[in-house]
């Protein structure tokens, strides 16, 4: 959170309403979602026109003097003419409860601003919804001048992925803007709901309104594809009369169904969601004010549908145990025991005459919440209300003095901010007299609020929060700092390069000489580490690329209904990794491959990366470079693409999988000879060289055509026959490594246990940091992968030791030696980190040593 927003935040908070908790709070539900902030990427922001290039939509950002200033149509906008729109695509849904705007200032040379404006929005991109607020108004009052921003509040709240804003104006003129709008994600994924309309109660000779005044679907009988008060975030009152809003009708923040009106006894509701979830809980808030009629229902039946099948015959019935003594409004929770689907249709029945809703929320995969404080419910226990939702209007002292706390935990983090910013710059100045090529050393940390990924188990997930700030210098030791004492090694004393080099063809200091026998290691610029389905790419030099761009693609397209997909191995932003069986593969690629299977009769697995059909062009575009370069690559020791699927959408590009899977969990399984493994067979030393010297050779193959794997790593190395490795690339997709890898907000996902100094600090990847990882997968297999690299350390401490290589003043910390790795092998280890890239191994002479030196030596 950058400064400026603290005391809007806080702000904020002081506003917070003691009402009955539902998924989300809109009120606190108010964060920049990314246009002021830079997170939300250039390609996502576009206009219906242009004034210039240098006034795109790009340079409608909030608060941002980049370009001319803002963005401006071509045109001036005309009275009564809404062509012009700037508009923005969030990626998925976003529960949106405030826009800011302002105009163009650029230094004083401008002044051109939007007096007023509309706001259009869209779920899926086709059907476009004007946002109303809760009297039918459309039009948001905009700006005076060219610099103030104006913020307005959304009442109520849209949900939505795309959002355009369009600027309005009584007379003709020029008009510019820059935007931001200011929510949180829409975790319930759902999209629409679908329900008969709500109606009026009579009450003392007045009219209740307990209609969905706020719906934005088709209305008539019943209510069509839309959202509306059931997801806006707002739970109803005890008193369905009295409403939290001004100026509205009473039992506004209802709806409500009277018995007689229902068939069969019970109303039903159809809900839409994004996609196929897996579905633990569906909370509803229900009015309870028996006094006039109004229960909560007594049993409600589901039924379950998953994309375009028929709805599942085994619904879900639960019964409600009542509670007559209390006329609380309250939350119902009912479990819907992981089942999953895309769409869910409830039968509500009703115990009384009437039956009012004012909330109902969905909570399934990672998205749990739990808002009565208490445990969740079992599987299998009765569904039940929970009473400790009812508002206790006495905390709101308690709640003032926490707010203080914060106010001074936030006072003091700003003095720790500065304080550390200081010694930051003192040491920057320390290290560029180090450095005598005059190198710009660029470490990302995070700031002080930001939080770490502590925990260095495999099975542990990252942290939920991220950086959202970096240090563009060299971190200073903390005083946390830990510096175990047994785990510093010096290099030791290595042999003459003369008895070092004992592979023909490898030149000084283990490195492959080109003509001029000036040593040679290819080099990429990485911009993205993470590739479009989630899964590392290859960095390719744009030598190699233009070598590349001139052949045609290698493989065939392959009938997609030939492949049975098993399970989901992982995902990315645009795409994902499916296990897949496939039958006919042998036959389609013919005699020149052998598949790893046991038996011909056996269907084969294949690792299938698709890319989601909602990717941008970018994200096409990389997936077929992708393709392009995989075609390319043909060696016994990597991963081949083994066919395509690109005439039609969904992209898919089916690569070999290997039958034993990822070396990282077959050598957790199987464990060093000797030690009991639930009687599976064990792999010996010399199994282990043999796996090793695969890789090198594959390492080898990939270095010779100046490939940068970039993500070396015993969890991309995959396991067939007989101890048969290839080396593959998505191991970053994977959940269960997710705890591999440390990510920045807006930035790649970064396995840094595994990356050289250089590559941290200086952004730099060459094949000599594949040496580097490398290195680390040796020791990975030689610890049989029992623990983390670098476990006792946190991820803060291990980028501090990238800093201690960097100063090499003797303080930097080496992986130990394995108790059963043999000192040559631990010896070829450290050479594989050696601070200077021109003093480590290539692995042309890495694969010699292997192949020439006995295990044990």
């Amino acid at each position: 959170m950058s400064l400026p927003l603290i005391p809007f935040m806080l702000l904020m908070l002081l506003h917070i309403p003691n009402s009955a908790k539902a998924q989300v709070n809109p009120v606190v539900c108010r964060f920049p979602l990314g246009m002021s902030g830079g997170h939300i990427p250039d390609e996502d922001i576009t206009a219906s026109s242009q004034w210039s290039e240098s006034t795109a939509a790009k340079y409608g950002r909030l608060d941002s003097e980049d370009g001319d200033g803002a963005w401006c149509p071509e045109s001036s906008v005309e009275p009564g003419d809404l062509k012009e729109f700037l508009q923005i695509d969030l990626r998925v849904l976003h529960f949106i409860t405030l826009v800011g705007s302002q105009g163009r200032h650029a230094g004083g040379h401008g002044n051109e601003f939007a007096q007023m404006f509309k706001i259009k929005y869209s779920r899926d991109g086709t059907r476009w919804i004007s946002w109303r607020n809760r009297h039918g108004k459309e039009v948001l009052e905009g700006n005076a001048n060219g610099y103030d921003i104006v913020l307005k509040d959304l009442e109520p709240p849209i949900i939505a992925r795309f959002v355009r804003f369009i600027p309005v104006t009584d007379h003709s003129m020029n008009v510019c803007m820059r935007v931001e709008l200011y929510g949180c994600v829409w975790l319930d994924g759902l999209v629409s709901y679908s329900a008969p309309s709500g109606q009026q109660f009579e009450s003392e000779g007045r009219l209740i309104y307990l209609n969905d005044s706020i719906y934005d679907g088709a209305v008539g009988y019943s209510m069509i594809e839309g959202l509306g008060q059931l997801t806006d975030g707002v739970s109803g009152l005890d008193d369905f009369t009295q409403t939290h809003e001004y100026h509205v009708w009473p039992g506004y923040d209802y709806v409500g169904w009277r018995n007689e009106t229902a068939a069969n006894g019970y109303i039903e509701i159809m809900f839409e969601f994004d996609r196929i979830r897996n579905f633990t809980t569906m909370k509803v808030h229900c009015n309870n004010m028996f006094t006039k009629g109004v229960k909560i229902f007594r049993e409600v039946q589901c039924y379950f549908r998953s994309e375009a099948n028929d709805w599942e015959s085994n619904s879900i019935s639960a019964s409600l145990v009542l509670d007559d003594a209390n006329p609380s409004a309250r939350f119902v929770t009912v479990l819907l025991h992981n089942r999953m689907a895309s769409a869910i249709k409830c039968q509500y029945h009703f115990a009384d005459t009437w039956m009012m809703f004012s909330e109902i929320t969905f909570q399934s995969d990672a998205a749990m919440y739990n808002n009565s404080g208490g445990p969740l419910e079992a599987p299998g226990a009765p569904t039940t209300y929970d009473p400790t939702l009812k508002v206790d209007d006495s905390n709101t002292r308690i709640l003032i003095g926490c707010l203080v706390a914060i106010i001074f935990i936030l006072v003091a983090i700003i003095v720790i901010i500065l304080w550390r910013q200081f010694w930051q710059k003192m040491l920057e100045k320390a290290s560029r007299r180090m450095l005598d090529d005059e190198l710009t050393v660029s470490l990302s940390l995070p700031s002080e609020s930001s939080m770490f990924n502590h925990n260095h188990n495999r099975s542990s997930s990252p942290s939920e929060q991220e950086s959202n700030s970096t240090y563009d210098r060299i971190f200073p030791l903390g005083p946390d700092y830990q510096e175990p004492s047994r785990l510093i090694r010096k290099l030791p004393e290595f042999a003459t390069e003369e008895e070092e080099a004992g592979c023909s063809g490898v030149g000084k200091a283990g490195q492959l000489s080109g003509p001029d026998g000036v040593p040679h290691y290819a080099e990429a610029d990485v911009v993205n580490l993470q590739g479009v389905t989630g899964s590392n790419t290859y960095s390719v030099p744009a030598i190699t690329m233009d070598l590349l761009s001139g052949k045609d693609v290698a493989v065939e397209e392959f009938p997609r209904k030939l492949l049975t997909f098993k399970e989901k191995l992982g995902e990315g932003q645009f795409g994902e990794v499916h296990l897949c069986e496939v039958e006919g593969m042998a036959e389609f690629l013919g005699k020149e491959f052998t598949m790893d299977i046991s038996s011909s009769n056996q269907p084969a697995l294949v690792a299938v990366k698709m890319l989601r059909a909602d990717a941008n062009k970018n994200a096409r575009n990389d997936f077929l470079k992708e393709i392009k370069i995989m075609s390319r690559l043909k060696d016994p020791n990597i991963i081949r693409l083994l066919a395509v699927c690109i005439n039609d959408d969904p992209l898919c590009m089916i690569t070999e999988y290997m039958e034993n899977g990822d070396l990282n969990q077959f050598l957790t399984r199987h464990g060093p000879a000797g030690e009991l493994t639930l009687a599976m067979p064990t792999v010996s030393h010399v199994d282990l060289k043999f796996m090793v010297a695969q890789i090198a050779s594959g390492m080898k193959y990939l270095s010779s055509l100046n490939f940068v794997h970039r993500d070396l790593a015993t969890r991309n190395c995959l396991v067939g026959k007989n101890y048969t490795i290839k080396i593959a690339d998505f191991g970053m997709s994977r959940n269960l490594y997710s705890g591999d890898y440390y990510r920045i907000q807006g930035r790649a996902v970064l396995p840094i246990r595994w990356m050289s100094w250089e590559s941290i600090l200086l952004g730099k990847f060459t094949t000599a940091s594949d040496v580097w990882a490398f290195g680390v997968t040796l020791w990975e297999m030689f610890t049989f992968c029992r623990e983390q690299p670098y476990s006792q350390m946190s991820d803060e401490q291990v980028i501090e030791n990238t800093g201690e290589f960097f100063r090499d003043q003797g303080r930097q910390i080496y992986l130990p030696q394995p108790t059963i790795c043999p000192d040559a092998i631990y010896k070829l280890m450290l050479s594989c980190w050696r601070r200077e890239t021109k003093d480590r191994p290539v692995f042309h002479e890495i694969h010699c040593i292997l192949q020439e030196s006995p295990i044990g030596e």
